[in-house]
């Protein structure tokens, strides 16, 4: 009885269905899952090895690239692309491994994947980038007169005197 009066009452609103709406069963508002960097994939646990190992491939690309802030939205593309086929030729690298060797057709299918990686690498620029440093010179010395203060400076300089050269 409840659900039918809430139903009645939310039915009382304006909303059009959108064409979204009815294809999907859902209003699609906001951002999706993957552009909030709540999900990796639609519908895809990612708790799996091969989702983690894909989800820290991307880290790690976006870090070389100078993090988040540094890469457009199609770098991070190209980068997600590329995480996936080093995931999945890692996954062929194994299967050759257990299996002593690799077939010619596996081979072919690992060669193309490979170079496909490469293209994606090489567009997106093979050099790592360093993130920029905004720290001063007086940060710098404020950092280190905290550290003679707590005494973390004098215990590595004791530290060395012991050691050998």
């Amino acid at each position: 009885m409840k659900h039918v009066a809430r139903k009645e009452r939310l039915n009382g609103r304006k909303n059009k269905p959108s064409q979204s709406t009815k294809q999907y069963g859902s209003k699609l508002t906001g951002r999706s899952k993957i552009t909030n960097g709540t999900h990796l994939l639609p519908r895809v646990d990612g708790r799996s090895i091969w989702a983690r190992r894909l989800r820290d491939l991307i880290t790690l690309h976006v870090n070389d690239y100078g993090g988040e802030g540094n890469i457009s939205e199609a770098q991070r593309s190209l980068i997600r692309r590329a995480a996936c086929l080093t995931t999945e030729l890692e996954l062929l690298e194994v299967q050759f491994a257990t299996n002593g060797g690799a077939k010619t057709w596996q081979l072919d299918k690992y060669g193309r994947a490979a170079n496909t990686l490469r293209r994606l690498v090489q567009s997106l620029g093979l050099e790592r980038r360093a993130k920029e440093v905004n720290a001063t010179y007086d940060q710098f010395s404020e950092d280190v007169e905290r550290l003679r203060e707590t005494g973390f400076i004098d215990a590595l300089n004791d530290d060395r005197d012991g050691a050998a050269p």
